[in-house]
């Protein structure tokens, strides 16, 4: 079972045919860039909260039970269930973290600006932004890059989201180096004591687009991942009420009762906000504006 327990992943993962590579002090893969592998032998992966070793991984990703995963690991490594342990594995080096450094910044925001306001975002809520340093373009690829600053102001933190997704969902990710313990968020309002919780920047961008009151205390966690809620909530004292506006999907509807869960025992008042329509809010956004428009087009029909 030991030996299961401490198979290499980095190594095991190649073995299945994933292309890995070494970020800092983790690795990651091309096909799932939101795993992260420490110290070669666990795994956790943001995007939907799982994690565990070598076993879990074949149970997740492989459709493997557990005696299956046991079973493959042990013929993987050449070795029968009731064969000698192993001595221990030597300690690995230990990695240097990645040097974050944000992408050089494009002359002018007319890609990222164009693409906002395909997905719904008020031209006010844009300019807002980029005047603020919360977003600006990248020069090489012309992504968004949403800029998450530290209590100090200081940027800690990067998600990049592509501009062309006309074939597809465009290109996301976090900048290398990133601490995902900051996320994406706006500043905290020390008289207020509320703060809204979403997945993506463009979904917070969104409910801001709906509710032009709201102009901070709002954090984007960049997946489901609440390290970033944590901090954002050990800096601003002052909240004591969480709103969490996460995905209708099932992965987001299930973080957030587990983070309902957490925090109300932490003493916080917690409430599940959810889009009336649509699988997230800026998809309500679209079709909201979408009605919009068609049902202008049929009043201009009928004068």
């Amino acid at each position: 079972m030991q030996i299961a327990r401490e198979t290499d992943l980095p190594d095991l993962l190649e073995h299945l045919g994933y292309q890995v590579r070494q970020i800092g002090r983790y690795h990651t893969t091309k096909e799932m860039d939101s795993l992260r592998i420490r110290n070669r032998r666990t795994w956790f992966r943001y995007s939907d909260k799982t994690g565990g070793d070598a076993i879990a991984f074949l149970q997740w990703f492989c459709g493997k039970s557990f005696q299956e995963a046991v079973k493959c690991l042990l013929a993987y490594h050449g070795r029968s269930r009731d064969a000698p342990a192993r001595s221990s594995p030597q300690a690995q080096p230990k990695e240097e973290r990645a040097l974050f450094m944000l992408p050089p910044a494009n002359a002018d925001h007319r890609h990222v600006f164009a693409y906002l306001r395909k997905r719904g975002i008020a031209p006010q809520v844009i300019r807002a932004f980029l005047s603020s340093g919360l977003l600006y373009e990248d020069a090489l690829h012309h992504n968004c890059v949403f800029v998450g600053r530290d209590a100090e102001g200081v940027p800690r933190f990067a998600n990049q989201r592509g501009t062309y997704d006309q074939n597809g969902p465009g290109f996301k990710g976090d900048v290398s180096g990133s601490d995902k313990s900051i996320g994406f968020r706006l500043p905290s309002r020390p008289d207020l004591d509320w703060a809204l919780v979403f997945e993506a920047p463009i979904d917070l961008m969104s409910y801001l687009t709906l509710h032009r009151q709201v102009t901070s205390n709002a954090v984007a966690l960049c997946g489901l991942y609440e390290g970033a809620l944590d901090t954002y909530l050990r800096d601003n004292p002052a909240i004591r009420q969480i709103a969490l506006c996460l995905d209708a999907d099932g992965p987001g509807q299930t973080a957030a009762e587990q983070f309902q869960t957490k925090y109300e025992k932490l003493g916080y008042t917690v409430k599940i906000k959810k889009p009336p329509r649509g699988k997230d809010w800026n998809e309500y956004l679209q079709q909201r504006s979408w009605q919009k428009e068609r049902g202008d087009a049929c009043q201009g029909e009928s004068r």
